[in-house]
């Protein structure tokens, strides 16, 4: 009795798995004249033609993946139910038809896998699923994706400078990269000297597309600036340039090999003040009150959590669960006009999963985690329970903001007394004006001389003309002042 008992669950567990449904992926042998080892990613989509372009967490779309060792070239590996998979397994996905692409992850220093340049790629093809459960459909990466071209012009200029801290720290050459926009009367005064302004980008620009749009940061009133782009692209995502247990020493390639260079290239007077909006306003707040000394001021705009008592609207040091509230709520990671849910921390946490590296929650855990004494990194939340780490907390609590101006600003008080400005919009979609509040807060309560301004709008609707002219208002103010010392 017992030994057709256990027959009967084989047959069942035999069953279900005849009923996954089946991609078979391989590449090109052109493309790789060795064994693969690595990740490979299946993108489905209903809408996007081109599924593996996706801006992962913000388009909840099918998404799987499949670690393999010494895979050949004439050998094909097998999605099926096996897979890292959300929303769920490939035999549970809504039936219906897709656009599905492969991606083979070579990790070659970009952040979006769909994206990284050298990263072998299938043609999008259509299929339909029913529930033919037999139906096999094959994919084959036969395209490597092409780095983004910089478009050079007279006045906007690439700046790469290769970091021995980096390169040494990751065993490989590591670039710290840049945009440099010049003054229009640059060439016409050889022996003028500018101010220069570091634009941060946020999550997912690039400075080879979006450099020189920031055209109000070209003048301080009638002083012209030199504009420097920075992305913080790394291979985890954005390296907010901080230094950083998994990243590396991001800041002090910054300070310490690319404005050296900076310097030798362009005609700079030794002013330098920072701008950055969301990732990048977080940039701007830590290398101004990391290197106080080198940056003359600091504009943050709806800068990512200054204040992890509010992390995505949750306290981290207190809560045990990012994905529900106390009822069983579910809690929303992006809202909009900050107060109607759009995607769930749950969505937003379980996509990140399966892409598994560069995107936007695992390039927090890579800035502000670490790993373990066995090398494993250490995650703020455990998968799919979405219950906090507590051995993370030690490691964050090291980049909350709130907590290092707070308890040294005693000694940081001389060189950032006055230099920090913070605006923010009163709707942001991401929760980031509570955060800022419980900074102001703490700030008054020791007296910082912080700038703190709030504004009607959301977290992408904040760039009003009256919006610009106040924030560059800040740092003119803050240039007159350096000129005033270093007469």
């Amino acid at each position: 009795m017992r030994k057709i008992h256990i027959l009967s669950i084989i047959f069942i567990i035999i069953g279900f798995q005849a009923k996954a449904q089946i991609f078979e992926v391989g590449f090109d042998s052109s493309l790789i004249h060795e064994d693969y080892s690595g990740n490979v990613l299946l993108y489905l989509s209903k809408e996007n033609k081109s599924p593996k372009d996706i801006f992962v967490g913000l388009e909840l779309t099918p998404v799987f993946r499949v670690k393999v060792k010494n895979m050949k070239s004439n050998e094909s590996i097998i999605f099926d139910d096996n897979a890292v998979s959300y929303p769920v397994e490939l035999s549970n996905i809504e039936r219906g038809e897709y656009y599905v692409q492969a991606v083979f992850d070579l990790n070659l220093g970009d952040a979006n896998i769909g994206t990284s340049s050298g990263n072998l790629y299938s043609e999008p093809i259509k299929v339909d699923l029913t529930k033919d459960f037999k139906k096999v459909f094959k994919l084959k990466a036969d395209k490597v994706i092409q780095p983004i071209k910089f478009n050079e012009t007279e006045f906007l200029k690439e700046l790469s400078a290769k970091s021995n801290l980096l390169s040494q720290f990751h065993n490989e050459d590591i670039f710290v990269n840049a945009a440099v926009s010049l003054p229009k009367e640059y060439y016409d005064q050889p022996d003028k000297k500018y101010p220069v302004i570091f634009s941060i980008f946020g999550f997912g620009a690039n400075y080879k597309l979006h450099s020189g749009q920031n055209t109000f940061l070209e003048q301080l009133g009638e002083q012209p600036t030199i504009v420097v782009y920075l992305d913080g692209n790394c291979k985890e995502g954005h390296s907010t340039y901080a230094n950083s247990d998994v990243n590396g020493p991001w800041g002090d390639a910054l300070i310490k090999e690319f404005i050296p260079l900076l310097k030798q290239k362009y005609r700079t007077n030794g002013a330098f003040l920072l701008h950055g909006h969301s990732s990048g306003g977080w940039t701007s707040l830590w290398l101004q009150i990391n290197y106080p000394k080198t940056f003359a001021g600091a504009w943050a705009s709806a800068p990512d959590q200054v204040d992890f008592r509010n992390y995505q609207n949750k306290n981290i040091y207190k809560t045990n669960n990012m994905f529900y509230d106390e009822k069983g709520n579910l809690l929303a990671d992006v809202t909009i006009a900050g107060r109607f849910p759009l995607i769930s921390a749950k969505d937003f946490y379980r996509t990140e999963n399966v892409i598994y590296r560069g995107s936007q929650l695992r390039s927090f855990d890579a800035v502000f985690g670490g790993f373990d004494i066995d090398g494993n990194r250490i995650r703020l939340v455990n998968i799919p329970s979405g219950e906090i780490n507590k051995k993370a907390i030690p490691l964050w609590k090291r980049y909350d903001l709130s907590i290092i101006l707070k308890d040294n600003w005693s000694n940081l008080k001389e060189d950032l007394d006055g230099k920090i400005r913070i605006s923010v919009g009163t709707s942001d979609n991401f929760h980031l004006h509570h955060a800022v509040k419980l900074l102001d807060k703490e700030m008054k309560s020791i007296d910082a001389n912080i700038e703190f301004e709030y504004y009607a709008g959301d977290h992408f609707t904040l760039f009003t003309e009256e919006y610009k002219k106040e924030g560059t208002q800040f740092l003119l103010k803050n240039y007159k002042k350096w000129l005033n010392e270093h007469q």
